[in-house]
């Protein structure tokens, strides 16, 4: 649910007595989008992709409408942000120690994405997550609820999207709300993580760290002189790699019930 992260970095700079309080209503803005989704998908046997789009139109719009109503302009004032966290000892690290004087956002990614490949592999919850992708039917006859599992994990990546949505907003100390908005087509590069990772959190982290590395050189190659390449071609950098990527490199394996409705009463 990538679409909602765009809610999340609206909803994160409105109404803010405090900093944590506009992340918590990024995450039940997001949170709301996926239910949403999940609704349309599950209840009504919507195409996942189709529906998909329809909440990234929505969330395209909503946000900068949001911000317009409260702070009159699509783009928000200036607002508090997470700060930076420093760790002592780690923070001295060479090299590595500037991942140790981050935003709390950092953290938490470094936190969510052991914690989510031990979710998924060594308990019972993410048994059946995989499962209700790879054989519904299996599950379905263990007894336990294809529709209220895949209900629960889609809500579950909602608020991951919403944190991941907040931290735009937050980490800048202000909603920009004007063309593509702040996420800027970065959600169809995270489907590009997830499937270059094969589902594996592990594996999708890695496959961001290779996009964000390509982003931050193709920043620094338009601040490089004497060199006639126009910055429009430059920013393709990251882009034309994905297409590489999925043409050359991708070896991604589906799951076999992927995008496919299960209803418990079929045959």
């Amino acid at each position: 649910m990538f679409t909602t992260s765009l809610l999340g970095a609206g909803s994160a700079v409105i109404g803010l007595p405090a900093v944590w309080i506009g992340l918590l209503f990024a995450v039940l803005a997001s949170t709301l989008l996926a239910l949403l989704f999940a609704v349309v998908c599950i209840e009504f046997r919507a195409d996942q992709i189709i529906a998909g789009l329809a909440i990234w139109l929505i969330a395209l719009g909503l946000a900068p409408f949001l911000a317009t109503v409260y702070y009159g302009s699509v783009n928000s004032g200036s607002v508090s942000t997470l700060g930076t966290w420093t760790i002592p000892g780690l923070a001295a690290i060479p090299y590595l120690g500037t991942v140790f004087r981050s935003g709390p956002s950092v953290y938490l990614l470094l936190i969510a994405v052991p914690a989510t490949w031990w979710v998924l592999n060594r308990t019972a919850f993410g048994r059946h997550i995989r499962a209700s992708g790879e054989s519904p039917r299996a599950l379905d006859t263990a007894g336990v609820s294809v529709r209220q599992v895949r209900y629960q994990g889609i809500l579950l990546s909602g608020v991951l999207s919403g944190i991941g949505g907040a931290s735009l907003s937050l980490s800048l100390g202000q909603f920009v709300g004007t063309g593509q908005t702040m996420v800027n087509g970065k959600g169809f590069i995270a489907i590009v993580a997830y499937l270059f990772g094969n589902y594996n959190p592990i594996g999708a982290f890695g496959a961001s760290l290779l996009f964000a590395g390509l982003e931050a050189i193709q920043l620094r190659l338009q601040q490089v002189p004497g060199y006639a390449v126009p910055d429009s071609l430059i920013q393709t950098i990251p882009y034309v790699t994905v297409i590489i990527v999925l043409a050359l490199v991708g070896r991604t394996r589906l799951p076999e019930a992927a995008g496919e409705h299960y209803e418990s009463s079929e045959d």
